[in-house]
């Protein structure tokens, strides 16, 4: 279900300006959003040359490539996040498949670093939830709609 979240032209010139100062604040929150994509990466060079510059040298424990992991789901969730702000920007319309997505890639990172020994079961089964539920609607989402029982089938 698509809708027009911030139209470009109303009839009310007070909405109108309103509406082009919140899209400004969108375009503001891109530019942030790649600084912190770079930012991100520059974390994961950090990280990388942290885990390999201790004894034993260049050699990674799972724990280290776990840590490694989660640093780059991190700047892939930025990534997602900066397409939906631009998918925003360019459509008016809230990518709504994408935003599940991208939900479900950062649900994905917690159960990717998530250590066992100091998460208590209440917080796995959250994280069951949260996941199965995400999973369902991203599912829902992008199964094709089935036609109308009440159409008329015009090759018969």
């Amino acid at each position: 279900m698509k809708h027009e979240e911030l139209p470009e032209n109303t009839s009310d010139p007070l909405l109108n300006v309103l509406h082009l100062s919140i899209r400004f604040a969108i375009k503001i929150l891109s530019v942030l959003m790649v600084l912190v994509i770079y930012w991100s990466i520059a974390d994961v060079v950090y990280v990388i040359y942290t885990r390999l510059s201790v004894p034993p040298y260049l050699l990674l424990s799972v724990e280290d490539i776990l840590h490694t992991f989660g640093a780059f789901m991190v700047v892939l969730i930025a990534v997602e996040i900066f397409i939906n702000i631009r998918l925003y920007l360019g459509s008016h319309v809230i990518p709504v498949e994408l935003v599940i997505a991208t939900a479900l890639m950062a649900v994905a990172r917690k159960i990717i670093v998530l250590d066992l020994k100091i998460v208590s079961a209440e917080h796995i089964v959250g994280l069951a939830l949260v996941t199965i539920s995400l999973g369902v609607t991203y599912f829902l989402l992008k199964r094709p709609v089935l036609s109308s029982p009440n159409k008329i089938n015009k090759d018969t």
